[in-house]
């Protein structure tokens, strides 16, 4: 009996290991494609390829994370590793993508620009990382950077084929996407995290409506929906901030309240 604990144990060892090592082989797989997706845009200038690495990577992200804490392995180099990886695939390639694609015809500084967007990035991940224990874990203070990257490539996607006079406008356009992503990665905006969406529970029937067109629109305008979802994530912070401020609050301050009528108590 004490020989067969004994050869359990290492046993045991080994499968914890194994638990720990499995979320950062999925943080590699993220750093690998980000780097892949650099390549691309460098010496095949295959930029649709290059764009789909970095959604697959946004994917891996999504996972890692919950497999961890499935696992119950989550870990300060896990957190790190994490963010140097989407510092690469959220930060870097995307800004590189643009600026091989079209912003370096635009104006021979627009690199800056791709600095611009990678440096809010690496700011956007630090953040996160020391403010983990102080905030509401149902929301995310600044645009979380995989969406960013979703929205740049999204952005970049629909301007591929652009030629001529429009062409010219999109690489403005991108330009300033950068521009105005990037400062939304640093804002303090705050976006739903859906840590808190339960999807063990039962859904409604009528839940299979959404499902089935989202997989439809997958189908046949995949730039479409990756664009409309995208845009919808990343504008819904700043728009329900807007909403806020502009709705008329409930009650008067006493100071706003009407003069009484005369001859009233």
């Amino acid at each position: 009996m004490i020989d067969d604990r004994a050869a359990a144990r290492p046993r045991a060892r080994g499968i914890r290991r194994g638990a720990y090592l499995l979320p950062s082989l999925f943080t590699m797989g993220n750093m690998v494609f980000g780097f892949y997706a650099i390549i691309l845009g460098i010496n095949g200038r295959d930029f649709e390829k290059a764009l789909l690495f970095i959604v697959l990577a946004a994917l891996l992200d999504s996972v890692d994370g919950r497999i961890a804490r499935m696992t119950g392995t989550e870990s300060e180099f896990g957190k790190e590793y994490d963010s140097l990886a989407d510092v690469i695939t959220f930060g870097a390639a995307p800004g590189m993508l643009v600026y091989l694609w079209g912003l370096r015809d635009f104006n021979r500084d627009t690199w800056l620009l791709s600095v611009f967007y990678m440096v809010c990035t690496a700011t956007r991940l630090a953040r996160f990382n020391v403010q983990t224990r102080v905030v509401d874990s149902r929301y995310f203070v600044g645009l979380p950077s995989p969406w960013a990257a979703l929205t740049i490539c999204a952005l970049l996607w629909f301007s591929l084929d652009a030629t001529g006079d429009l062409r010219v406008i999109l690489e403005a356009v991108m330009g300033a996407a950068l521009l105005v992503v990037g400062t939304l990665m640093v804002s303090t905006f705050r976006y739903n995290s859906f840590k808190k969406l339960d999807l063990r529970k039962r859904w409604s029937y009528r839940a299979l409506v959404p499902i089935a067109v989202i997989v439809l629109l997958f189908g046949y305008q995949p730039r479409a929906l990756l664009l409309a979802l995208a845009l919808l994530y990343t504008l819904s912070a700043p728009a329900s901030a807007a909403f806020s401020r502009l709705r008329p609050r409930r009650g008067r301050r006493s100071e706003d309240a009407p003069p009484p009528p005369e001859g009233a108590p």
